[in-house]
């Protein structure tokens, strides 16, 4: 049987760095040799071949041009190899994960996104466990398919589905959670599968790579006390098309009439609002307080169980794709890449 070939792409991020100890300064490895670095993966039954951003990014600076850029790679190469995994760092890791769930449509190969805390030469790194089961889970095959068809972010242990991640942690190894998904696959002396969990592919049809995305979205978080003209600001943004709301708990707002008033207006002139919590874990329930009722009753977009990361980039996936004003709300209500239930 020929070996898988997985393909791994460094966009930047601390699990490429190694550490010089003369002068204490983080560097760039050269991924051409991974093996000196990772000797473990020579015990894998897989080839592997690697292509770097020639000048990788610390994810802060990761945005929807890069995610074209990642997807475009991924769509290049798709045919020679088995499977993919992406290096990143790990603050924008769930958005980066997110976004190429969109992009990519009618996915049949793993795309797996990795990172560390650590540089990968430092004594107690998680970067080689990380990038090691990360490549193994890449190279997964069931009677000639690949077992993972998803985009999927792996992680201390556990490999959940991209788009039902956030991070929560800045300095544990457990980085990151799915609170309102399992994990799909999970690390200790066996490596554990969990196909009931998996995203299944409905059809044959090819690839699909979409490369347009809007950035006409914004974000609004609520906060007792909030200043109405901060809301009412960011509503005359110039050219927004969607605004991100997180509200409390199971989706409920204030009734003040600032608040009401200012989004309703917005909303009869076209603007997308979308509401998502922005408590951890949990779902959008519009209607079971009264609190929530008249953002229901405006034609609020309900988020559901989604991320904020994944609200995010599916409004500007959705808008990016030409999805018209009047299809917006059913089609972000309705899960395409297993981003909500």
């Amino acid at each position: 049987m020929d070996k898988r070939k997985i393909l791994l792409l460094y966009t930047g991020g601390t699990i490429g760095m190694v550490k010089d100890y003369k002068t204490g300064a983080l560097k760039s490895f050269d991924f051409n040799k991974l093996l000196k670095h990772v000797p473990e993966l020579n015990q894998l039954d897989c080839s592997i071949d690697s292509i770097s951003f020639d000048n990788p990014l610390d994810s802060s600076n990761m945005n929807p041009k890069e995610w074209v850029r990642i997807v475009s790679i991924i769509e290049e190469h798709y045919t020679n190899y088995d499977g993919f995994v992406v290096l990143h760092g790990s603050d924008t890791m769930s958005y980066t994960a997110s976004a190429l769930s969109f992009l990519l449509e009618n996915l049949d190969k793993p795309v797996i996104l990795t990172g560390s805390q650590l540089p990968i030469g430092d004594l107690r790194t998680d970067a080689k466990e990380n990038l090691i089961t990360s490549i193994q889970i890449a190279a997964l095959q069931n009677k000639g398919t690949s077992v993972i068809k998803e985009v999927g972010l792996y992680f201390e242990y556990k490999l959940y589905r991209g788009n039902r991640t956030t991070k929560i942690n800045a300095e544990n190894f457990r980085a990151f959670a799915s609170l309102n998904y399992p994990h799909l696959a999970e690390s200790g002396v066996h490596l554990n599968v969990f196909p009931e969990y998996l995203l299944i592919k409905k059809n044959n049809k090819k690839l699909v790579v979409h490369k347009k995305m809007d950035e006409n979205v914004a974000l609004v978080k609520l906060f007792p006390g909030m200043n109405p003209s901060v809301l009412e600001n960011v509503l005359k943004t110039d050219g927004l098309k969607a605004l991100i709301l997180e509200t409390y708990g199971s989706g409920n707002g204030p009734t003040a009439d600032w608040f009401i008033t200012s989004l309703k207006k917005s909303i009869e002139n076209g603007l997308h609002v979308i509401n998502v919590t922005q408590c951890s874990g949990g779902s959008v329930l519009m209607g079971k307080y009264e609190t929530s009722s008249a953002l229901k009753d405006m034609q609020v977009v309900n988020g559901k169980d989604i991320t904020t990361e994944a609200a995010i980039s599916k409004a500007m996936y959705m808008l990016g794709s030409g999805v018209s004003s009047k299809h917006f709300k059913t089609v972000f209500e309705t899960s395409l890449r297993g981003e909500m239930r």
